[in-house]
């Protein structure tokens, strides 16, 4: 770093130069600090021939027009103009005017304002031997940058002002080439039809028209043209991470304790900022930003963290920060990810049962956790943080208490270990009394549903190493028998699939299949069970609650076959005593349902045939009145949405 920055002081003090140079490299990576922090203050320091330099920096961001940067260089060239600007600025220690300052300055300047009566020093126009123009982030300007390059020149050719350009020439060539597309596709085709090469099937289309938007717009050419005559050394900007990460850190000076954290664990940064492939400081700051509030709240609500898991989140918070902001993946990919036992679990079904549908996951795993042994590697309220900008303390809290539970591993329940942990991770003298204590909470309903039918898949795998020494179909039974017990405390399982499919790797074999069929069965009652309840709880509130049953049947019913869960002569019970008002809305709003979600809800219709029927014998022989007309009509309109199913 040192050689190039004497590279560029080299530059600066040539007695004459009629080009100029650039610093070029990746965003973030930190360029514009390098200037401020390693070169601005050299250049300004430099006494040569008798004169001092002085730099004149501009950011390009966001320039509309030329107009704008002349703009700037006069607004930055008034501090040399004003004697007690300059005396406040070196007071305070100012390097330069802030943009809201500048703003007033070029007000005062167009209305011909003049700071202090100090009157225009002509001569700092005319002298330009002992500037150094700065102009930043090129690739970032809404002007073409062949119009900029050819601005810049006239400083360079014409003056023989030292000048360096701060770009990345990477995002610089690709928006050379997308500026304007589909313009250029539209050319592009015209002129290959006027030509009678559109029809010609000689190479793709695709091709054909990229080659002729290269051959009619190439700016790049262009560029490449300029930027010979303009530039006379490019140097390639490689960041010394050690030193940058020293001033990143500073800023977090008035926190003694996270910069001490910080600071002690350096090396973890680095390389998880290694790991991410990227050269983007600017992402680095803000990852460390985002563990500033992870660390303020769990030292506030949790001060005895363990220290283990305050690295991990560390080395978590920079790793998805990097995976999600530099657009290496998509923000949904850890969306699905529930908590560090389900990430486990991913992990764990990947490596033993070599399942690469979660290979996404397991790169990131073993990118940034290698060589970091720690068994709480996910956290969900970090994720959800970096991915929203939302501190939710509900999945915070609710992760804390899990890792003060779990951090010991050995403590967990042998079923736990094997979902989260690789088996081979526990020891020999161990693994036969973790066997025994799965198979003994499987028998006795501990574990869930799901996570039974996951360790069935992991025993037919042990047995088939060897591993144990049950016999499959021995096992099978204990299984069948511990689904049965757990199904009394279960909840229906809204969407199985895709998490048995994770952990199933290659030919089921009869065992699985039947284990997999008995755990349907039984979440189809467990389905029944749930909307047997649902339905009691809504439909009770007829006649008495019509407010919240509408607000409820609207929410949780109108796509869902609540009718077949619910007995006809109850629900004709409850009709009949709701008031004609309420009938009529309850009609209409069946009539609706039937309309927008007739392949949804078609289960219930032998419950709404019955209910039809029961209501056409009550009004039978009945004296008219206006309720038995409202039943009539109720009865009509059920053998409506009937005939939609005939």
């Amino acid at each position: 770093m040192e050689d190039l920055v004497e590279s560029i002081l080299d530059y600066v003090r040539a007695d004459y130069t009629d080009y100029a140079i650039m610093i070029n490299g990746e965003w973030g990576s930190g360029k514009t600090y390098f200037w401020n922090n390693k070169i601005r203050n050299k250049i300004d320091s430099l006494q040569l021939n008798g004169k001092t330099y002085t730099t004149i920096y501009m950011s390009l961001y966001g320039i509309s027009n030329l107009e704008d940067i002349s703009k700037k260089i006069f607004i930055e060239t008034t501090q040399l103009m004003d004697k007690n600007m300059r005396r406040y600025m070196n007071a305070t220690g100012q390097q330069s005017i802030p943009e809201y300052a500048k703003t007033g300055l070029d007000m005062a300047n167009l209305f011909g304002v003049t700071q202090n009566g100090d009157k225009v020093d002509y001569s700092k126009f005319f002298s330009t031997d002992d500037k150094v123009l700065c102009f930043d982030d090129l690739e970032r300007a809404n002007v073409d940058v062949i119009d900029i390059l050819g601005y810049i020149n006239n400083f360079v050719e014409h003056d023989h002002i030292k000048t360096i350009i701060i770009c990345n020439e990477k995002e610089l060539s690709t928006k050379l080439k997308s500026t304007n597309l589909e313009m250029k596709t539209f050319i592009a085709t015209y002129l290959l039809d006027k030509e009678g090469d559109l029809s010609k099937t000689d190479k793709p289309m695709v091709e054909k028209i990229q080659d002729k938007i290269e051959y009619v717009f190439d700016k790049a050419n262009d560029y490449e043209r300029i930027k010979e005559k303009l530039i006379g050394e490019t140097f390639e900007y490689a960041p010394e991470f050690n030193y940058i990460i020293n001033g990143i850190l500073m800023r977090y000076e008035n926190n003694p304790d996270l910069i001490r954290f910080l600071r002690e664990n350096t090396n973890y940064i680095i390389s998880t900022f290694n790991k991410s492939g990227t050269r983007n400081l600017r992402i680095l700051k803000h990852a460390l930003n985002d563990f500033k509030k992870v660390y303020e709240m769990v030292n506030k609500y949790y001060p005895n963290t363990n220290y283990r898991i305050l690295q991990t989140m560390l080395i978590f918070t920079i790793a998805i920060s990097f995976e999600i902001k530099a657009g290496k993946i998509t923000k949904d990919k850890f969306v699905n990810i529930a908590d560090n036992e389900e990430y486990k679990s991913i992990l764990v079904s990947s490596r033993i049962l070599m399942d690469n549908r979660q290979f996404y996951i397991k790169e990131f795993d073993n990118n940034y956790y290698y060589n970091f042994k720690s068994e709480y590697r996910f956290f969900k309220f970090i994720e959800i943080y970096v991915r929203t900008r939302i501190f939710d303390m509900k999945t915070f809290k609710s992760n804390m208490e899990v890792i003060i539970n779990t951090v010991d591993t050995e403590k967990l329940p042998g079923y736990k270990r094997l979902l989260t942990e690789e088996y081979w991770k526990i020891s020999d003298d161990q693994f036969p009394g973790v066997i025994e204590e799965v198979l003994d909470d499987v028998k006795n309903g501990r574990v869930k549903l799901l996570d039974t039918v996951k360790l069935f898949i992991y025993f037919t795998y042990f047995i088939k190493k060897d591993l144990i020494e049950y016999d499959i179909k021995t096992v099978r039974g204990i299984f069948f028998n511990g689904m049965n017990v757990a199904a009394l405390t279960s909840e229906y399982y809204e969407n199985p699939d895709e998490e048995i499919e994770r952990i199933i790797i290659g030919e089921k074999t009869q065992e699985i299949n039947d284990v997999l069929d008995h755990f349907y069965m039984i979440n189809r009652a467990l389905k029944d069970k749930m909307y047997m309840e649902k339905a009691d709880n809504i439909f009770k509130c007829i006649p008495m609650k019509m407010e919240m049953f509408y607000e409820r049947f609207d929410k949780e019913c109108m796509d869902v076959p609540i009718f077949k869960y619910y007995d006809p002569y109850q629900m004709f019970q409850r009709i009949s005593c709701a008031s004609n008002e309420d009938i009529v809305s309850i009609k209409e709003k069946l009539l609706d349902r039937a309309d927008k979600y007739t392949k949804e809800i078609e289960p219930e219709m032998k419950n709404i045939k019955q209910l039809k029927q029961i209501i056409d014998d009550y009004i039978k022989g009945k004296d008219m009145g206006i309720k038995i007309v409202m039943l009539q009509e109720f009865s009509k309109d059920l053998g409506t949405i009937l005939e939609k199913y005939r």
